[in-house]
């Protein structure tokens, strides 16, 4: 079922019937689909390669590292571990149940869909698939339509590789999101903004099923006054300068000490002409409409451009941008920017820095550049973000043991690793006990003595 041309209700009926055969829940399947969705990466880099740089001109070695790797890690994780994560957990019970057992058994949730996003295509698709397949689910895959050549990528692949009757692929645009929807799936795994996300819960909501939502938002960094300057503006080019900013955890503004803010700004414009010597375009942009509202947000910003700032409409493409200081009420300052635009706003001390986070939405990430352990317990302890990364941009989204999430706006739930296999999961509390002794404490009729043997045991 890769490019389905049979009606959706089919679709998932056809995968509710697999489930319901029991099939996906050995440990035997899900480590042979995990296994055949490393086979698709590594077979396939060249295609998914040119793929990527069809729909957003990426580079080979920048898909490689953001797409094929970072899923590679995560089948990697999850196959090392998933006999402990399927295993039964034993717990005490209080004394009044003795001699019962209890224990939390982790069961599939059934039907997952997994709404991709376009901006890393594979990477923000299948690495939720890979917490699916670990906990045992059918799942039907919905790429997004702004990336044509991944979606029909995706579409022939899967089903060469994957179990067609317990995993498939759908196509299409809003449309078919919402019939798959309409089918009452028992998990909704959506990336994407928070604008889309919202329609998704709202969607989501007459069936009541459970969604996780990886959204986005204005994700800060802060430059402290005793940072190291050279190694923050290195950091923070190389992920604004990854693909051309169109990342949900890249930086999206800088907040920086007044005493550094010049050798910092400094840097970065030295940063950028180091990374691109011989540039001669601008970053290119998904597709017109992005261009379109990318360059809104440098209409009339405030503030000064002291680098880049050229837009090419003819090539797609748009020149890297510093602005420092813009209006804090301009739309660059009050959107989130998905591109290769950096503005820097000057700030008196880290007191200031951590109030400007924390009267605006709750990010995706908070990123601190300091050499001081305290001034890192604050921003961990004084703002609330979905994670949070000492002295460089985007590691914890690469690290499979951590939980990637976010928070508030930025979104609800976590995977990677073990999360996303609970993502996917129903714990089922279970108690087992013997039918003796069966003490006639607890039954009718109540006196006053079977009351005062029930408190000494609660």
């Amino acid at each position: 079922m890769g490019g389905l041309a049979a009606p959706l209700p089919k679709v998932v009926e056809q995968l509710r019937t697999t489930f319901d055969s029991g099939r996906t829940t050995a440990a035997a399947w899900r480590h042979q689909q995990l296994a055949q969705l490393s086979r698709l990466l590594s077979e396939n880099e060249k295609q998914i390669a040119a793929a990527l740089a069809t729909d957003l001109g990426r580079p080979a070695a920048d898909a490689w590292l953001a797409d094929i790797g970072a899923v590679q890690v995560e089948i990697k994780t999850a196959r090392r571990n998933l006999g402990k994560w399927m295993s039964d957990s034993r717990v005490r019970l209080p004394l009044a149940q003795f001699p019962g057992v209890g224990k939390i058994h982790p069961e599939p949730l059934g039907v997952a869909l997994i709404i991709g996003p376009w901006n890393y295509p594979f990477f923000l698709t299948l690495g939720p698939l890979v917490g699916a397949i670990a906990a045992g689910n059918c799942a039907v895959i919905k790429p997004s339509e702004y990336a044509p050549a991944s979606s029909a990528l995706l579409a022939r692949l899967v089903p060469r590789y994957l179990d067609q009757n317990a995993i498939c692929v759908v196509e299409g645009a809003v449309r078919e999101t919402a019939a798959l929807i309409d089918q009452r799936v028992d998990h909704i795994f959506f990336t994407g903004s928070p604008a889309v996300g919202k329609r998704i819960m709202a969607a989501a909501a007459p069936h009541l099923t459970p969604v996780t939502l990886e959204l986005g938002g204005k994700s800060p960094v802060i430059v402290t006054d005793d940072a190291d300057i050279e190694v923050a503006a290195r950091r923070i080019i190389w992920a604004k300068l990854m693909n051309s900013g169109q990342t949900c955890i890249t930086a999206d503004y800088v907040l920086v000490s007044k005493t550094v803010a010049p050798a910092l700004i400094d840097k970065m414009i030295a940063t950028l002409a180091q990374f691109r010597p011989d540039a001669s375009t601008g970053l290119p942009i998904l597709d017109g409409r992005q261009l379109d509202r990318v360059a809104a947000l440098l209409e009339n910003p405030g503030g000064t451009v002291v680098c880049g700032g050229s837009i090419d409409e003819t090539a797609g493409t748009i020149e890297p941008t510093i602005i420092v200081n813009p209006h804090l009420d301009s739309p660059v300052m009050q959107e989130e920017i998905f591109g290769p635009v950096l503005p820097v706003i000057q700030v008196d001390d880290l007191d200031e820095a951590i109030k400007f986070v924390r009267d605006r939405e709750k990010p995706l990430a908070v990123y601190l550049f300091s050499a001081s352990k305290q001034s890192a317990s604050r921003v961990v302890s004084e703002t609330s973000s979905g994670g949070v990364v000492i002295n460089h941009i985007g590691l914890h989204c690469m690290a499979p043991n951590l939980p990637f999430g976010g928070v508030g706006n930025s979104g609800m739930g976590a995977y990677h690793g073990r999360w996303g296999f609970e993502t996917f999961s129903h714990r089922k509390s279970v108690v087992s006990t013997k039918t003796r002794p069966d003490l006639p404490i607890l039954y009718p009729p109540v006196t006053a003595l079977k009351q005062r043997i029930l408190r000494l045991f609660f």
